[in-house]
């Protein structure tokens, strides 16, 4: 089965609705969204409501990462007030959720769920990428993980898809060296974009489809 892999949302509902429904083929493309649904953005409770939608009717057609955004209202929640992510955008995304009258637990509870990463032969797929000098790349925790690293990405012999870090003139950045592909276009920026990339089982790119939010 092809892949259709999204980059960061961060709260572009709109944009997301458009290129899944105009552009994913839901019968023979495997979705995967890399994390980052929410934040920045000004429809992050739309956002998460829709991508839920999404995989309660196509449960095994669609993937959604966690990114570190999700692993910040998580920690907010289950933790303790969460001052770095309220000054960066959290206070924003809390009123969103209050003007909508959602509880945001809700939405904290399935972000919970949700996986740090997919891979086959040939592709591995997570919010930030696996680094070379993680002490463990999948501990939620670690400044170098898979949610957190803005450093080198480890060369796996498989092509690694990843976000978190926005590209420089908002256009996906292929990384030979890394054999690392970057889909973090902006969303959610005045000058941003939304970025999906369809691909073969092999990690061969068939089509790179941006729209501006």
């Amino acid at each position: 089965m092809n892949l259709f892999v999204i980059g960061d949302v961060h709260g572009c509902y709109l944009e997301l609705k458009k290129l899944i429904e105009k552009h994913w083929n839901n019968k023979d493309e495997l979705l995967i969204q890399v994390g980052d649904l929410i934040d920045r953005g000004s429809f992050s409770p739309k956002t998460v409501e829709y991508c839920r939608e999404l995989k309660k009717e196509f449960s095994n057609n669609v993937i959604f990462l966690k990114g570190n955004h999700e692993f910040e209202i998580i920690y907010h929640f289950l933790n303790e007030p969460n001052e770095n992510w309220l000054r960066q955008c959290g206070y924003e995304t809390l009123e969103q959720y209050k003007s909508e009258n959602k509880n945001p637990i809700e939405d904290v509870n399935w972000f919970l769920t949700l996986p740090l990463y997919w891979e086959n032969e040939n592709i591995f797929i997570s919010h930030a990428g696996l680094s070379e000098i993680a002490l463990n790349c999948f501990e939620e925790t670690d400044p170098n993980g898979v949610l957190w690293n803005r450093g080198k990405v480890k060369n796996i012999n498989k092509l690694q898809i990843i976000g978190h870090t926005p590209c420089e003139n908002r256009e996906p950045i292929y990384n030979r060296e890394e054999n690392s592909l970057n889909i973090d276009t902006g969303a959610g920026y005045e000058d941003g974009a939304l970025t999906g990339v369809k691909l073969n089982e092999k990690g061969e790119i068939l089509k790179i489809i941006k729209i501006n939010t």
